[in-house]
């Protein structure tokens, strides 16, 4: 992908649908504090604990990731996969209890409408990966993208070393 949105982005994929799909980027955190812009997250955000820039849809936006001690819904939070979930910010972040272990805030998401993100994998615009429950909650986020792809058991693991400007290497 040309988009400077997604230059070497790691997309958690949220939601897919025959409407379309929302992920979030795992790997662009901001300088912003997220008790800033939330003060009920104090002390609840994983290392760094800023805000992570989730995509170019809706910048105003917030999606709130919790990294769960038990992989099961509540009152304020939605089971999502493993031990990620989503929490419902309309509610107080207290509700989660003993269930997290731990927040992370994204500003903005990435959005397909109906068959876009599909014409985008067929172009190639995108890898697939598997993903792995600790992506969405490492203390390196910013070092994410090489992280996952080296741990690929196949020749995609090189473009964890690929130079930004190939003429360069």
């Amino acid at each position: 992908m040309r988009d400077p949105n997604f230059d070497r982005t790691v997309v958690l994929m949220l939601e897919h649908s025959d409407t379309g799909a929302v992920g979030v980027v795992l790997n662009r955190p901001s300088h912003v504090r997220a008790s800033d812009i939330l003060p009920d997250l104090e002390g609840l955000t994983l290392p760094p604990g800023t805000v992570h820039v989730g995509g170019p849809v809706q910048p105003e936006a917030a999606i709130c990731l919790v990294k769960l001690a038990v992989p099961e819904s509540g009152p304020s939070w939605s089971h999502l996969f493993g031990t990620v979930g989503s929490v419902n910010l309309d509610k107080p972040v207290a509700d989660l209890g003993r269930a997290s272990l731990g927040l992370r805030l994204f500003a903005g998401y990435a959005g397909w409408g109906e068959g876009q993100v599909e014409a985008e994998l067929g172009a190639g615009g995108w890898l697939v990966l598997r993903r792995e429950d600790k992506d969405a909650f490492g203390t390196d986020p910013a070092g994410l993208w090489p992280v996952v792809l080296r741990r690929q058991k196949s020749s995609l693991a090189m473009l964890a070393a690929f130079p930004h400007d190939p003429t360069l290497n």
